[in-house]
């Protein structure tokens, strides 16, 4: 495939984050599996960004790439600047191991999906967040008064979590307490991967409208990873969607939910299920993502496609860098995806 061109769309003027064609990539006896393929993107100061796409897509990959965190045997490269409030613009892959384990958590922390692994079952909640503070030098007293009050924030019962083990919590309190703890070091960026997919749906809607207010008050940059288009589109503020490992659409998040430009995207929304939809309008997408040793020439969402023809099996289609609206589209065929995939979604609650 062709390299995936840069997408800086219009609404991003003060970058944390400029990544360019970062490709994470594992030697296999079958070939070279290249699971980021030249993503490139920038991350707008303060906003909350939800990446979007099915299992395999490449997500997670994005996430771990921004902590320069891609486990061994994988290769990571490209360029990935990263640019706090205050001081000089790091290139995270050329940090020492040293320096890049002071830049993570202090600068820019993780949340992964199920909060039960990421806990130690023998050290309570209260031993977690000491740790955490003692390995990165922080004054510990005035940590655990900053613990108290997030998990204060998060609605919690600081003093019992504190003292609790991790078995002790429901799945809820887990995953709040685990954001709490990712925060307790005052990062400037919080990279969440899938954090509420193992919880119900009820307490998964409690988490977003939290992080919301917890982004809000904290002046904080949010990277949420979902394959949930409708979970994210109340905390969202730009949606960057993957496909076989390469954005396919970025955009403002009401503008991607409610005027999706690529077919992609669109037949992702048909496919999720909608209390406002009727089941039978309900599709899923036909066929299977491409294997990452074997992704196809051309437009890596041809096979799948309404729309294919010659020119998308030929031609990788780049992000349409030029619209004025920043919202941007990697298909030959922009205009004439709303009749070739109508949206069948009913209604999409979005806070505008």
């Amino acid at each position: 495939m062709q390299q995936q061109q840069h997408a800086r769309t219009s609404s991003v003027d003060d970058p944390i984050f400029e990544v360019r064609n970062t490709s994470v990539s594992f030697d296999m006896e079958r070939g070279e599996s290249k699971v980021l393929n030249e993503v490139s993107l920038d991350i707008e100061r303060g906003e909350v960004l939800g990446v979007v796409g099915e299992s395999g897509s490449g997500k997670s990959m994005f996430a771990s790439a921004l902590l320069d965190a891609v486990v061994d045997p994988g290769i990571l490269t490209g360029d990935i600047t990263y640019h706090p409030e205050s001081g000089e613009s790091i290139d995270l892959l050329e940090l020492s191991d040293e320096e890049i384990k002071q830049v993570r958590w202090e600068e820019i922390a993780m949340v992964f999906q199920g909060a039960m692994s990421s806990f130690n079952p023998t050290m309570t909640i209260g031993d977690h967040f000491r740790e955490t503070l003692s390995v990165h030098d922080y004054d510990v007293e005035e940590g655990m008064a900053r613990a108290e009050e997030l998990l204060s924030d998060l609605y919690l019962e600081a003093d019992q979590v504190l003292d609790s083990y991790p078995h002790e919590l429901s799945g809820g309190m887990s995953q709040r307490a685990l954001i709490a703890l990712s925060l307790v070091l005052e990062p400037e960026v919080l990279v969440m991967d899938e954090p509420t997919a193992a919880l119900d749906l009820l307490m998964q809607r409690s988490i977003i409208q939290l992080i919301r207010e917890i982004a809000e008050q904290r002046d904080l940059t949010i990277v949420f990873i979902t394959h949930d288009l409708p979970l994210v589109a109340n905390l969202a503020d730009r949606i960057a969607v993957l496909y076989a490992f390469e954005f396919v659409e970025v955009g403002d998040a009401y503008e991607v939910l409610k005027a999706a430009k690529h077919p992609y995207t669109r037949a992702l929304l048909n496919s999720t299920p909608n209390l406002d939809t009727p089941r039978e309008q309900m599709k899923p997408i036909e066929g299977a993502a491409p294997d990452p040793v074997s992704v196809p020439e051309g437009c890596s969402y041809h096979p799948r496609c309404p729309l294919s023809d010659a020119v998308c099996e030929r031609d990788d289609p780049p992000l349409d860098s030029d619209a004025d609206d920043g919202h941007v589209a990697a298909c030959h065929y922009v205009e004439d995806v709303p009749d070739a995939v109508p949206l069948t979604l009913q209604e999409v609650k979005i806070n505008e």
